[in-house]
């Protein structure tokens, strides 16, 4: 009689660890999946093809705030080019730094192994790795190369134009993304 007494209690337990263990396993993945679908879901639905197969090149992001508009093309088929595309659209806020640049938070750091440092050029968009950070270069005279500073793209705006994003939220959103690769 005390065997099944062992037995049952043997089995009560494993059961109780392997339902807690199922659990936990269930609810971690259940409770990150909906803001990675509402990511890609809220993201141009024909981004996400080219991201998969790691192209970013050619993409355009344009960045909002009231009725100004600055569109980027991402130049860099990078890690963290793709990185930066995968987080979007999200909201920003810019602000003026240095006198040199307008810099923006992201919400996460960015994949920076495999990508390459930069000499920044009035007119780029860069990621500081350090701090996680985007910059828009309108007065990169003197500033040089930077192991940290990773170029993701280009824009065509004067820094007056850049001012305005300063006054409120900004919203950055692919509206073109780069044809996918077909070679051989």
């Amino acid at each position: 009689m005390r065997q099944k007494f062992v037995i049952a209690g043997t089995v009560a337990i494993v059961l109780a660890v392997t339902g807690c263990t199922t659990s936990v396993e269930h609810s971690t993945p259940n409770s990150t999946i909906p803001a990675a679908a509402s990511l890609s879901s809220s993201a141009s639905s024909s981004a996400d093809p080219a991201i998969e197969v790691g192209r970013a090149e050619g993409t355009v992001v344009r960045f909002t705030s009231g009725d100004t508009a600055i569109d980027v093309t991402i130049e860099s088929d990078n890690p963290t080019a793709r990185d930066f595309l995968t987080i979007l659209p999200l909201t920003l806020s810019v602000e003026e730094f240095a006198g040199r640049e307008k810099v923006s938070r992201l919400p996460r750091k960015l994949e920076t192994d495999r990508s390459s440092e930069s000499d920044p050029e009035n007119g780029d968009l860069i990621y500081y790795a350090p701090w996680g950070s985007l910059g828009f270069y309108y007065d990169a005279d003197g500033i040089g190369y930077s192991d940290q500073t990773i170029h993701l793209g280009t824009y065509g705006a004067a820094a007056a134009q850049l001012s305005r994003l300063e006054s409120g939220d900004v919203t950055a959103e692919v509206i073109h993304q780069a044809p996918l690769f077909n070679g051989p």
